[in-house]
């Protein structure tokens, strides 16, 4: 009989930074390693991972990294986790290609490291545990719901799901392995719940093919459309749309071209050869106008909307926005993104833009609702319950649903990061001890954590501005040479200021004068002394507190 552990360093009470674990008679399977994009009050933060601590100090442990699908809350850490512990790693053939892509984005080299590709029907063998997959319904292709057997039964991850019957092949539910897990005993299933307080099942996409429909038929000239370049689905969607029409297709967005470009080798995305243009930047000879086209806007949260503002301003180098053009928007706001949404909103109504909204309600949801949920419970009979992806508040509906089928709700489990819930011969313990968990802050290519202190400092940065006081000081002679400069950026005009500037040089007279009475000059106290005096000023007489940088230059080096 097997010792089994799981716990979460990420996304448990949250959206995104999904990294789960299942320790088994010591040796460690990691299902996922995603990242979670940061909220507007962490300036500067490009990216949110989970804390690796814990995987580190058992790296010899890991028997592998199992990845459900290639969204970034899913794979989006897996390149950081690799410098960690080089672990082997399997997913489908498109997540494969993702993670690869991924990888060389961060300078380093695919072929370093173990990545395998895995089929559905595939059993990867480790001892006396077996993995295996089936396949899920969601916005990108080949998405897996993750098995890991034990001697006590089955532990199913069940990330990301519907059970929309209106898909292509490489996004259909594999029920047939669904019916071989259903004849084993399940001791635990991890289903997601983001989509548990929606009831009823997550409607087909019939509804968007309707929105669709009536766009494209009431276009008289270009068509722009924005979607997010990770929603493989709706853009095969609108791109079957305009071959109807018989529209050519322009696909533009950084980020969108690589992903784009990878389902199209791969074969997930399908265009025709003759319908496909190239742009080419604009100039006097060339205006990008393609009346009867489809161009497609695609790129990651705040991208494509930043890109419509640049194209309806005429600053975009490739497409100029124009009162004949029809934009659909096809991306709802997610969070973080709410306020350029409704600024990009603004502008194209601002300029005469045609524009038509597809209702978020017309979207097909990416995530499994309450009957879903239901279903899947019904269709497994698990033993336990583990809600992930989600907050607290779909780990409560999730409460509602297992009751609402007769499920005894002691057997589902709500757990934070951390918390580790094990089980005994199949049997659960009590909660008895956490793994300590938490956010690793990423800033551009620092691979580093960002301090509490940086984040303050951005903060103040962006609501109060920076104030320089330079001087040129010889330390010999103890005198300042020169005039006093001071410089204001996001604090003060310093024209129509002119009198507060000069009451901070008088301000630094003061505590040079204090500093030249010293037997020598100690440049750290004088610094600090500095900083602090001027702070002490400005408040008193604005309120505000910027950033205060002296810059004290030694004449004698």
């Amino acid at each position: 009989m097997a010792h089994i552990k799981l716990f979460a360093l990420g996304g448990l009470g949250e959206d995104g930074k999904n990294m789960y674990c299942v320790e088994i008679d010591g040796g460690l399977f990691i299902l996922d390693a995603g990242l979670k994009y940061p909220s507007q009050e962490l300036y500067g933060v490009d990216a949110i991972l989970p804390d690796f601590s814990y995987v580190k100090k058992r790296h010899q442990a890991i028997r592998g990294i199992f990845l459900s699908h290639g969204h970034e809350d899913h794979i989006g850490a897996v390149p950081a986790l690799l410098r960690a512990v080089n672990a082997p790693v399997y997913g489908s053939n498109f997540t494969i290609a993702l993670l690869k892509d991924a990888l060389q984005e961060q300078g380093m080299n695919p072929e370093d490291f173990a990545l395998h590709v895995v089929k559905k029907t595939d059993t990867l063998s480790f001892g006396k545990v077996r993995v295996n997959f089936y396949q899920t319904t969601h916005s990108i292709p080949e998405s897996f719901g993750i098995v890991v057997e034990t001697e006590d039964g089955a532990i199913v991850y069940a990330p990301d799901y519907t059970f929309d019957q209106n898909v292509d092949v490489a996004y259909q539910t594999s029920f047939e392995r669904l019916a071989d897990i259903a004849g084993k005993k399940v001791l635990a299933l991890l289903t997601e719940s983001l989509g548990s307080e929606r009831p009823g099942h997550s409607h087909t996409s019939r509804s968007l093919d309707q929105a669709l429909e009536k766009a494209f038929f009431n276009a008289e000239k270009r068509v722009v459309v924005s979607a997010f370049s990770t929603d493989i689905f709706r853009i095969q969607k609108v791109i079957d749309i305009a071959v109807k029409y018989d529209r050519t297709i322009a696909i533009i967005g950084r980020r969108a071209q690589r992903m784009v470009d990878i389902a199209i080798n791969l074969g997930y995305i399908k265009i025709p050869n003759e319908k496909l243009v190239t742009l080419k930047f604009i100039d006097e000879k060339n205006k990008n106008l393609l009346e009867n086209s489809l161009v497609l806007v695609t790129g990651d949260r705040h991208e494509p909307f930043h890109m419509l503002q640049r194209m309806v301003r005429k600053l975009d180098r490739l497409i100029h926005l124009n009162e004949s053009d029809t934009v659909i928007l096809m991306t709802p706001p997610v969070p973080g993104t709410e306020k350029i949404a409704a600024r990009t909103l603004d502008v194209l109504y601002r300029n005469d833009i045609s524009l038509v909204k597809i209702d978020k309600d017309a979207l097909p949801p990416s995530h499994a609702s309450s009957e879903d949920i239901k279903l899947l419970i019904n269709i497994l009979n698990p033993n336990h319950i583990v809600p992930v992806i989600g907050e607290h508040r779909h780990f409560f509906a999730m409460k509602t649903i297992v009751r609402a089928i007769g499920f005894d709700a002691e057997r589902m489990h709500v757990l934070d990061n951390g918390d580790v819930l094990e089980f005994e011969n199949g049997t659960p313990r009590p909660h008895v001890y956490s793994i300590t968990t938490g956010d690793v802050l990423v800033d551009g290519i620092l691979e580093g954590d960002l301090s509490e202190a940086v984040l303050k400092d951005r903060e103040i940065l962006s609501q109060d501005g920076v104030l320089m006081v330079i001087a040129n000081v010889d330390p010999k002679k103890k005198i300042t040479l020169g005039e006093v400069e001071v410089l204001s950026r996001g604090f003060v005009f310093m024209k129509e200021n002119e009198a507060l500037i000069q009451d901070v040089k008088a301000v630094y007279e003061r505590v040079a004068t204090k500093q030249f009475n010293a037997r020598y000059v100690d440049w750290r106290s004088f610094k600090e002394a500095l900083r602090d005096e001027v702070s002490r000023f400005l408040y008193h007489e604005t309120k505000r507190r910027p950033i205060v940088i002296p810059v004290l230059i030694d004449t004698q080096k």
